[in-house]
């Protein structure tokens, strides 16, 4: 009897520490396994926040020299006078006329419209403004131009999207804006200059921000509107930041750039 009951303990001793083993193992694989989707997450936020904006600042950056070197525009030995007719941002010079601001023709998918700067980012800053607002667009080339908004120099709404954490960030300082920032756009044909004026923040389906006057759909445009739009918070989407600028003045390529960007065009032209 003695026996029996040895036995049956040793048996139970056994299955006991094989059940802890079993237990251990468990938890030791499933901390592996914690750590390793935990160095996953790691990995793709560094992905997410370095490594994209390393690969679209080198494509941003070629795409601005090449646009800039396509479009020489001579050394800026004075600040140009406004285009005639072209200020205050109203209609007046729209239709034809030597006072009259040029509008560029569309381009096709992905192909470029020009080069944005916005001294407010920072001195250096420029971004190449793309056709289309598409993942390809943006993950890559820049900001897009919503298709169908008006473009550069235009009566209505030039509107356009960017990332702000991730893929170039290009519009990540998009809230420091402070109205009377001059911000410049510069096409085949010349410089626009928009003046910013305010922004606001509204949820991602608030769509009549596009309209040809934003937040006033079947309104007849009477302004040159550019509309930068992004997402909100910086490392969220549940928003999205709105910045409105208006249409100041343009001055053709022959004139050479506007004086505050005159030197940061001659670097890129290979000329600084």
């Amino acid at each position: 009897m003695t026996n029996v009951l040895n036995r049956r303990a040793t048996v139970a001793r056994e299955t006991h520490r094989t059940r802890r083993r079993r237990t251990l193992l468990a938890v030791q694989v499933a901390g592996e396994l914690l750590i390793t989707l935990g160095v996953i997450a790691v990995l793709f936020v560094a992905w997410q926040l370095w490594w994209t904006n390393v690969e679209a600042d080198a494509a941003q950056g070629a795409a601005v020299k090449q646009f800039v070197q396509q479009h020489q525009a001579p050394a800026a030995t004075a600040p140009a006078a406004p285009a005639p007719g072209s200020g205050g941002g109203s209609a007046a010079g729209a239709a034809g006329g030597a006072g009259a601001v040029p509008v560029g023709k569309a381009p096709g998918h992905g192909q470029a419209i020009g080069v944005i700067y916005v001294p407010r980012f920072g001195a250096d800053y420029s971004r190449p403004i793309i056709e289309g607002t598409s993942q390809d667009v943006l993950d890559t080339l820049g900001l897009g131009r919503y298709s169908g908004t008006a473009m550069p120099g235009a009566v209505g709404n030039f509107a356009v999207a960017g990332h702000r954490q991730t893929h170039g960030a290009v519009l990540d300082n998009i809230h420091t804006l402070v109205p009377g920032d001059k911000i410049y756009v510069q096409t085949a044909d010349g410089f626009y200059i928009y003046v910013f004026r305010n922004q606001e923040i509204v949820l991602p389906d608030r769509l009549d921000v596009l309209a040809r006057v934003p937040t006033q759909p079947g309104a007849e445009p009477q302004q040159r509107i550019l509309t930068m739009t992004s997402c909100n918070p910086r490392f969220g989407a549940q928003e999205r930041i709105i910045a409105y600028s208006v249409f100041d003045s343009w001055q053709p390529l022959s004139a050479g750039p506007p004086a505050p960007i005159a030197k940061q065009i001659a670097a890129l032209q290979g000329k600084g």
